[in-house]
């Protein structure tokens, strides 16, 4: 048995249950957070598959004692905090044991095609029924409505749908995903928003209900500024590499022994830079008076900074901005990010136990909120595929059945 007595936790969302239908990554991202923040995530996974589609998206693999790992560091990444329950959907069985939990669910989470569950009796129409003030999170590609209603949906997909890929990469180079699945992770995190504020709902009203969301729609909800550039400009915007479409100098530049990021966001940030290195003419030059016009004669004066810094090692670059208040940085590996002081001192990685891991335990990456007063959990590790299918009713028995009929 890997429960922990605890698991129902004091913590932000102490007591709240969580029924998680989805797999891969934008829904498992969303139940995750609410895992994290104190709720009781169970999910159900497909025995006819050998569960979650991630638990075979590697290598890397954690290292098991019985040397048969379904633990794939890509599934470690959106799955703590959670109880791995075995049930096909196919069968009476499993359907039955899936209502069971809704009728206590205060959040019902799934990702299947729209209307896939229909035919199970697991749709939200069906489970409304059971249990009227379900919360019931329907993630898709495209959505429940809509010409591409019934189209799959993978991240890459819908970053190239969405337009963030006709916005990534070198200027004369080909679209360019960006390099996680950020069209996946950002769903996963407007799902749990939405949740919560219909959680909220729910709990004043006693009235529960669905919520439509899609990697597409959520993909072009953050374009953020390049989004409203065009909608204003009605001209496309174009990629541009590193470097920002409304402020400058805001790019990596190329040092004597790397590269480094320069980010100048207002004109007296560009007054300090110019006096850091002694460029008087450049403070004075009308060109780069203000930033519409440093963003209109954006080529020489990045060749102007090109020049500066091509002289020094990257380290004496950011000392000189920093020691002079300009913002600037380093191009860290995932390794040095990870490994840094500043991420020790901010917990951002973490180690949980694990009893089938050769070591003992995994690590993974750690949650960035901080609370004051409840803070973020960390009381079990990703589950091995079905390990808390018998303990299923032992759990169950710390929440109330909130069934109209069944």
């Amino acid at each position: 048995m890997t429960m922990r007595s605890d698991i129902v936790s004091p913590g932000a969302l102490g007591g709240v249950l969580v029924l998680d239908l989805s797999r891969i990554l934008a829904g498992p991202t969303a139940t995750q957070l609410l895992g994290d923040l104190g709720a009781t995530v169970i999910k159900i996974e497909n025995p006819k598959t050998g569960g979650d589609d991630t638990r075979k998206w590697g290598p890397p693999y954690v290292e098991t004692r019985d040397g048969e790992s379904d633990l794939s560091a890509y599934f470690l990444a959106a799955n703590r905090n959670k109880f791995s329950v075995a049930a096909d959907l196919s069968t009476e069985d499993g359907q039955g044991l899936v209502k069971e939990i809704a009728a206590r669910a205060h959040i019902v989470i799934e990702n299947y095609k729209p209307g896939g569950l229909q035919k199970y009796g697991l749709d939200y129409a069906s489970l409304s029924k059971i249990n009227p003030a379900v919360v019931y999170c329907s993630i898709s590609g495209f959505g429940q409505t809509g010409p591409n209603r019934a189209h799959p949906g993978y991240d890459l997909m819908a970053q190239g749908y969405g337009g963030i890929m006709s916005l990534t990469g070198e200027p004369d180079g080909v679209p360019t995903k960006v390099g996680v699945g950020i069209a996946d992770v950002m769903c996963g995190m407007y799902a749990t928003v939405g949740m919560l504020a219909a959680l909220r709902h729910a709990e004043a009203t006693g009235e529960g209900q669905q919520i439509d969301l899609s990697l597409v729609d959520s993909q072009m909800a953050w374009l953020v500024n390049e989004g409203t550039n065009y909608l204003v400009s009605k001209e496309n915007p174009k990629r541009r590499g590193n470097g920002h479409p409304n402020i400058a100098p805001y790019n990596v530049f190329e040092t004597n022994d790397g590269h480094v990021i320069l980010a100048v966001g207002n004109d007296s940030q560009f007054q300090a830079f110019c006096r850091a290195f002694g460029r008087s003419d450049l403070a004075e030059d009308a060109r780069f008076a203000t930033n519409p016009l440093r963003l209109e004669n954006r080529g020489p004066l990045e060749a102007h900074i090109s020049e500066i810094f091509q002289t020094k090692t990257s380290e004496a670059v950011i000392e000189i901005l920093q020691t002079n208040g300009v913002p600037c940085g380093p191009i860290h590996s995932v390794e040095q990010a990870l490994t840094s002081e500043q991420a020790k001192e901010r917990a951002t990685v973490v180690k949980l136990g694990c009893a089938s891991a050769d070591t003992g335990d995994v690590e993974l990456l750690g949650n960035p909120l901080k609370f004051s007063k409840t803070p973020v959990q960390y009381a079990k590790a990703p589950p091995r595929f079905g390990e808390d299918t018998a303990d299923i009713f032992e759990l169950l028995s710390q929440y109330p059945s909130q069934s109209k009929s069944q």
